[in-house]
């Protein structure tokens, strides 16, 4: 029979937090950190409408900069926007960094209305009809002078969310649900 003294347990798991946290390099320990700033860029392919800016400083979200990213990312079509999902920003950031690249994201899709989508569903089997676009949780994109395979690969490899390979069509989709691939 083993005996289990409570507070014991406590005090070696909180020993060993403090040395596993204490083998994480310095510069790991400053990434984590609130500090620091968060920009990206966005192309409507559709409207032709560029929208930029510091969308995370400090450790907080900016609304006006997070408002100004779903406009730009609205339901062409229908002229509907809904506030896209942030991890969808921190993944694109990511995704971003990853490639090692400045350039803006050209945008395909961002939001699609219901109605909108339903449309592209009836034309095309490739559309989901529960798709994550209606949550303002998905973004069909390309990157200038960065091969799409690159982007695919590089977005699979952050294991954040749903990735789809639309190379005739020019594009990949990016989603903040369970990750998968297509």
């Amino acid at each position: 029979m083993s005996l289990v003294c409570p507070v014991r347990r406590q005090v070696l798991l909180g020993l060993s937090g403090v040395a596993v946290f204490s083998a994480i390099p310095s510069e790991a320990q400053a990434s984590r950190s609130a500090k620091g700033v968060k920009s990206l860029g966005f192309h409507n392919l559709h409207t032709g409408e560029r929208s930029q800016g510091n969308y995370w400083v400090n450790g907080h979200y900016q609304e006006g900069v997070l408002s100004k990213f779903s406009h730009a990312l609205r339901d062409h079509r229908s002229n509907e926007s809904v506030p896209m999902d942030k991890r969808l920003y921190d993944l694109l950031f990511m995704l971003k960094a990853s490639l090692m690249t400045e350039q803006d994201f050209n945008v395909i899709s961002g939001y699609r209305s219901p109605e909108t989508n339903a449309m592209l569903a009836s034309k095309s089997h490739n559309v989901a009809k529960q798709s994550y676009h209606m949550k303002g949780m998905a973004m069909d994109i390309a990157i200038d002078d960065v091969k799409l395979n690159d982007v695919r690969e590089a977005a699979i490899a952050l294991k954040l969310g749903g990735v789809g390979y639309y190379p005739r069509s020019g594009f990949i989709h990016v989603d903040t649900g369970p990750v998968r691939t297509w």
